[in-house]
C-alpha cells in the first residue's frame, strides 16, 4: 500500500509540474481582495501624463477582472515579468470586456488614439523612451480589426488591433496571440524574453469616456 501510495504521489507531482510547465500566469486578479481600488500590489504606475486609475477588482459574471473606467485620460499599469521563454509558451492568453467604447478612437491617428482596452508587452531597451519595443493588442472604435499600425503620440508602441466597434460590447472574449510570430512578423527579428505587460484604458485625445474588464492573462504553450 505504501508504494503504491508514493507511486501516486510521485505521479501527481509529475503532473503537476508538467502543467506549470505548461503556462504561466501573468495575473489572475485572485490574491487582491474583491473590491480593491486603484493601482493593484505588484504592480506600476505609468509615468507619464495625469493618470486617474479608475480601476477596481471586481467580480463580474463568475470572472475575477480589473474593471477599468477612463473619462477624458489615460491610465496604464505595468508588471514586470521574468523567467519567460517564449519558444516555450509562445501564447499570449486573456479574457477581456467592453462596456464603453471612446468616441470615433482610432488607433493609428494621433489625434484619436484612444482604446477602451490595451493590453500591451514591452521588450525594452535603453534607452527605454526610444528604443523600447511594444506591442499593443487593443480593441478599437473605428480602426479595422487586423489593422497594424505604430501609434502616432508614442513611436515604440505598434499596435495590433483585435476588435473594434460596438458588436460585442457587454460580452466576455478570450484572445490568444502567438507573441513570438507577432513579434517576428512586425520587427523581422527573434524576440527576447518579454520584460513587462501592462493593462490600460484611454480617453483623453477623443475627450470622452470607455470602460472595460480585463480578466486572467497567461502565457502558455500552443
Amino acid at each position: 500500500m505504501w508504494r503504491i501510495s508514493a507511486f501516486l504521489l510521485v505521479l501527481l507531482l509529475a503532473v503537476a509540474t508538467g502543467w506549470a510547465a505548461d503556462q504561466v500566469v501573468i495575473e489572475d486578479w485572485k490574491a487582491y481582495p474583491n473590491g480593491t481600488k486603484g493601482i493593484p500590489p505588484g504592480w506600476q504606475r505609468q509615468s507619464w501624463g495625469n493618470p486617474a486609475y479608475d480601476f477596481r477588482i471586481v467580480d463580474n459574471d463568475g470572472q475575477r477582472a480589473l474593471h477599468l473606467k477612463s473619462r477624458n485620460e489615460g491610465s496604464t499599469i505595468t508588471k514586470e515579468v521574468t523567467g519567460i521563454t517564449l519558444k516555450d509558451t509562445p501564447i499570449l492568453e486573456w479574457r477581456w470586456k467592453v462596456v464603453a467604447l471612446p468616441n470615433g478612437g482610432h488607433s493609428c491617428k494621433k489625434a484619436t488614439d484612444d482604446q477602451a482596452v490595451q493590453v500591451y508587452v514591452t521588450w525594452p531597451r535603453f534607452p527605454s523612451a526610444v528604443r523600447s519595443r511594444i506591442i499593443g493588442y487593443v480593441w478599437d472604435t473605428t480602426a479595422p480589426v487586423g489593422t497594424v499600425c505604430k501609434s502616432e503620440n508614442t513611436g515604440t508602441v505598434t499596435y495590433i488591433v483585435l476588435r473594434s466597434g460596438p458588436a460585442d460590447l457587454g460580452k466576455w472574449l478570450t484572445e490568444q496571440r502567438d507573441l513570438r510570430a507577432d513579434f517576428k512578423k512586425i520587427y523581422g527579428e527573434e524576440p527576447d524574453a518579454p520584460g513587462g505587460i501592462s493593462v490600460a484604458s484611454d480617453s483623453n485625445d477623443t475627450r470622452s469616456e470607455a470602460e472595460a474588464f480585463v480578466g486572467p492573462i497567461l502565457l502558455r504553450k500552443p
